[in-house]
């Protein structure tokens, strides 16, 4: 049916209304809408909120179908809420030129299951001595305006100026994997008291900090903008805090795994825990957690990282790192910052949909639940209480850290233009 009903959700947590999806519009919002000829969804108790954005994925296809695809990635993100991906550049090939980010977007459109926005590398095959074809990728059928080395930092301070100035000509952004490659050598996890105990080689704060540090008065100096990626640390919320009172052109995001694990599940030695920038301390979770409710760091992004059961099913200093997301974010967010009264719905709206798609340049996502919007919407049950099970899972990959752990919320429906990609929990 072209029309559905979704009848007493609680749009952004406010009071009950009715929505009324024609097409791929919104055509009304309000109370006593007429059914006729539509589907009717009956959304009592659940939560409204626009589809979610996610600023930091990892779809692995062209190289690694072994532990993700385009298909199996956007199948995770529609079960997760999210209408929209932007897929990290380091594939096999890298996504370093017009041809290859056009495949990825292409595949996007091709499975239907949310909206693909591929971003570039921005250096040839993340080796980080020379631009990659960042006005070309721009240009492209992709229409690229995000660029990262994700994965690998651009640690070379005349490479990341090039980069800034080039794609301020375009009003594109650089997202830094902020990590001095020189402080990380075998590093395994946070660098600290846990460290020293268990004998494994530290990651230090000061890795992450001293380059967001230099890359914010990059961007001061050249005008441009920069965005951090996954920001872990005290010291990190305090740079950006100051670069964004100095009025620097900053944005940054954290991710659900830094706003509930620290660096104490690592004496497990469990493989699942393994992650880049790694898991820190409960003070920095606290810090992180205040960042993200004051606006400091403006969005959450999963750093959704699948990986193959043999990459994450041995000892821990031959693991991959990372951890896969798009599936429990949303919960996770729940347990952390709107449980704990440091973010109501409409927060978490902002944070996981509003302000990612002005970042990337999303059109037609992140917007406001009104009539005549995009219908891209998602619906939570906020009410729900269970174990995830990663059996369930629609991500090829299994490697999520919080297996048998109890979490909140459960996303029961998610429309993109209208269409629904989930329904009742179970993708269309």
């Amino acid at each position: 049916m072209s029309k559905i009903l979704i009848r007493g959700a609680q749009v952004l947590g406010g009071q009950p209304q009715e929505v009324l999806i024609d097409g791929e519009l919104i055509a009304a919002v309000g109370t006593d809408l007429p059914a006729d000829g539509a589907q009717v969804i009956e959304a009592a108790g659940q939560v409204l909120l626009p589809g979610l954005v996610d600023l930091h994925t990892h779809l692995r296809e062209p190289g690694r179908e072994d532990s993700e695809t385009v298909l199996t990635g956007t199948r995770a993100a529609a079960s997760g809420g999210y209408t929209a991906v932007f897929a990290m550049a380091n594939t096999f090939p890298v996504a370093d030129t017009a041809g290859v980010v056009e495949q990825v977007y292409r595949l996007g459109r091709e499975h239907g299951y949310c909206d693909v926005q591929p971003i570039g590398a921005v250096t040839v095959g993340l080796d980080g001595k020379k631009l990659a074809e960042l006005g070309a990728m721009h240009e492209s059928a992709a229409g690229v305006t995000v660029f990262s080395d994700d994965g690998k930092c651009v640690h070379d301070a005349v490479i990341m100026r090039r980069a800034l100035e080039y794609v301020k000509a375009f009003g594109g952004v650089v997202a830094q994997h902020a990590q001095e490659p020189r402080l990380t050598e075998g590093a395994q996890m946070n660098e600290g008291a846990v460290s020293a105990e268990l004998g494994l080689g530290g990651w230090p704060a000061v890795a992450e900090e001293s380059i967001i540090a230099r890359d914010v008065l990059l961007a001061e100096h050249v005008g441009s903008r920069v965005h951090i990626c996954h920001l872990s640390t005290a010291g990190s919320v305090e740079i950006v805090r100051w670069a964004k009172s100095r009025g620097i052109d900053v944005t940054a995001e954290v991710t659900p795994h830094h706003l509930l694990l620290t660096d104490e599940m690592v004496r497990t030695y469990n493989p699942v825990y393994k992650v880049n920038p790694p898991l820190r301390t409960e003070r920095d979770v606290m810090a992180l957690r205040e960042a993200l409710a004051d606006g400091t760091i403006d969005i959450v992004a999963t750093d959704h990282a699948p990986h193959p059961h043999e990459d994450k099913d041995c000892e821990w200093a031959a693991a991959a790192m990372g951890m896969v997301g798009l599936e429990t974010a949303l919960s996770v967010v729940q347990r952390t910052m709107v449980e704990t009264g440091l973010l109501d719905w409409a927060g978490v709206a902002d944070r996981m949909s509003v302000k990612p798609a002005q970042i990337g340049g999303a059109a037609g996502h992140g917007r406001p639940v009104s009539a005549g919007e995009p219908a891209n919407l998602t619906l939570v049950d906020s009410a729900y209480r269970g174990e995830v099970d990663p059996a369930g899972f629609a991500s090829r990959s299994r490697n999520t850290p919080y297996e048998g752990r109890e979490l909140p919320g459960r996303v029961t429906h998610t429309f993109l233009r209208g269409r629904a990609t989930l329904v009742d929990g179970k993708l269309a």
